[in-house]
């Protein structure tokens, strides 16, 4: 990858309870990053339908095999020719009666070439008095996902996943490049932790982490965070989106990587611990 860099584009949203109405914002987004020479457009966490309203959502969230949503944008990736990182849909799962928290990599040819299940699910209780219990309503995933684009190893990983450096090890052990964050984070949580926790997961992967979020108050309800971030692998910020819905720009410079990496060779340096000592 030397010399070789990436332009990417960020669909910050501000997404409600219509996937119809979601649905048109993201081929919108599509086109207009296709159109600003994007190489890859990144959405947010439940980019197809935020509604904590769990009878409502019920009656619009579906199979992936049935999803508009997703059918739409392999379409719209299909026409622009553009490769497509779906941060997550809500999707039912017939197996388990209950939904799962699912992204999607889409090539330029409408195709999926991985799928991600959320594996830790949001259940806290938060000092001003919100209260989400994510595992009532969704099953996790037990599978880390990496898949190989044009520009290197993209690890995919959903929100809550970033509090968990054991899934970012796993991802840069099996030599992940970039690593795609997509989030809803919430409006305490990303004040105190965002911003460290994505430099942080950067620099202990020595990779480029790309988190795309949703931002603002909902149609549900809710607030969230917003800050749209891209880090490089030294962990300086190349991006924060701010707090304005809206489609963002960077450049990764993917030559970083190696350099990062010669600096200082952490993951080389990698040793598995097999036992604490207490004593």
């Amino acid at each position: 990858m030397t010399g070789q860099a990436m332009k990417i584009a960020l669909l910050q949203m501000n997404a409600g309870i219509d996937p119809a109405a979601n649905a048109r914002a993201l081929v919108d987004a599509v086109r207009a990053a296709a159109a600003g020479g994007a190489d890859m457009l990144f959405t947010p966490e439940m980019s197809g339908c935020l509604d904590r309203d769990r009878e409502r959502s019920g009656a619009v969230i579906v199979t992936e095999a049935d999803d508009p949503v997703l059918a739409a944008l392999r379409a719209a990736a299909r026409e622009a020719g553009l490769w497509v990182h779906l941060g997550s849909l809500a999707l039912s799962d017939p197996a388990s009666g209950k939904r799962r928290n699912r992204g999607f990599l889409i090539d330029a040819q409408g195709k999926i070439r991985a799928r991600y299940d959320k594996i830790h699910l949001f259940d806290v209780d938060l000092p001003g008095g919100e209260s989400w219990r994510e595992s009532n309503s969704y099953v996790g995933g037990n599978r880390a996902v990496m898949a190989r684009t044009p520009w290197g190893n993209l690890g995919l990983t959903i929100c809550y996943d970033l509090r968990f450096p054991d899934l970012y090890r796993a991802l840069s052990n099996a030599g992940t490049d970039i690593i795609s964050v997509p989030a809803a984070f919430t409006v305490p949580s990303g004040e105190a932790h965002w911003h460290v926790l994505l430099r942080a997961r950067a620099i202990e992967s020595s990779a480029f982490i790309v988190a795309t979020a949703q931002v603002g108050l909902h149609e549900d309800g809710r607030r969230t965070y917003g800050h749209s971030l891209v880090v490089d692998p030294w962990g300086t910020i190349l991006l924060d989106a701010g707090t304005q819905p809206g489609l963002y720009w960077a450049d990764l410079p993917l030559d970083r990587i190696a350099e990062v990496r010669g600096r200082i060779p952490s993951l080389a340096h990698r040793r598995a611990i097999e036992d604490v000592v207490i004593s």
